[in-house]
């Protein structure tokens, strides 16, 4: 047998050539579109930075211990704060969260385990697909004429527990499908394990399958509420505003997203100036639910 050896000059001249060469014509037109691709990340992600840095300034400088604890001045008054609205926020979103949360998760055990392929599985995931694209205001639209219109809590109208219905509706989707994605994750061997040393349905998906996809599970129940609390048209429609303190969830409340428009439009700097406060404390509270939301879906990974 005889082996060719290539003379070592010419394995030299070989090893060359495939060595980067930035004057070539096709590297020249790949920097081109690496450069212009990431222009156009840039000028995605410009926007965000100016709402943060815009409210930073116009909001930020009005934060104060007052801000916090105090109720809304009457027009054309200065001063006071916007305490009743972010117990408002935390309280219609409370209330959204207790609703959607166990429907939402029960909707996408059913999808994953149980329905699976089936026809109304299928009808299912269509129709949460379709929902998380309806507009918001439909939402607040739908829960007046359920809710509002009817007076059925207690001869009431609008309420903070309409509210929450209305808000609820726009985090179901979420919950749902990240509950039912969440579920797909888990490894059917852990199932199968389960299955094989007698465990029934129920138990292999309360203390195996639901623990092992808690992670993308808890990060879809922090992005449904991060919208939620941002929303503002269903809370028109449904728990309007209130310059007091919340009175119970039966009662018409004031809200963060409601605030910042009533208060955004009046010809008077005061309550400008109030809304653009009450836009930097949203603006923060979902930045760090969307944090978290990240943080816990990085859990997953590592």
């Amino acid at each position: 047998m005889t082996v060719t050896l290539q003379p070592r000059s010419t394995r030299f001249k070989e090893r060359v050539t495939l060595l980067y060469e930035p004057g070539l014509r096709r590297n020249r037109f790949n920097q081109i579109c690496n450069g212009i691709a990431g222009s156009f990340a840039l000028i995605a992600v410009l926007p965000l930075f100016l709402v943060l840095i815009y409210v930073l300034i116009q909001g930020g400088r009005l934060i104060s211990p007052q801000l916090f604890t105090g109720l809304p001045p009457a027009p054309g008054l200065s001063g006071g704060g916007i305490g009743n609205a972010i117990l408002g926020t935390l309280l219609v979103t409370l209330v959204a969260s207790m609703i959607a949360i166990p429907v939402g998760v029960g909707g996408g055990i059913y999808l994953s385990e149980y329905a699976q392929k089936g026809w109304f599985a299928q009808f299912v995931r269509f129709g949460n697909d379709v929902l998380a694209g309806v507009p918001s205001i439909i939402s607040g639209v739908f829960i007046y004429g359920l809710v509002v219109a009817t007076r059925v809590f207690f001869e009431q109208s609008y309420s903070a527990m309409a509210g929450g219905i209305a808000l609820a509706v726009l985090m179901l989707p979420t919950v749902i499908k990240t509950t039912d994605e969440g579920l797909k994750l888990v490894p059917q061997e852990l199932r199968w394990g389960a299955y094989g040393v007698g465990a029934s349905r129920f138990v292999t998906i309360t203390r195996i399958t639901l623990p092992a996809a808690f992670t993308p599970i808890a990060t879809g129940v922090v992005l449904g509420i991060a919208r939620a609390a941002g929303e503002t048209a269903p809370l028109i429609f449904t728990a309007l505003f209130s310059p007091f303190w919340p009175e119970g969830v039966f009662n018409p409340i004031a809200t963060m997203s409601v605030l910042i428009y009533n208060f955004a439009i009046m010809p008077y700097e005061a309550q400008n100036e109030l809304a653009w406060a009450a836009s930097f404390v949203l603006v923060m509270m979902i930045l760090a639910a969307n944090l978290l939301a990240r943080w816990i879906s990085h859990l997953t990974r590592t």
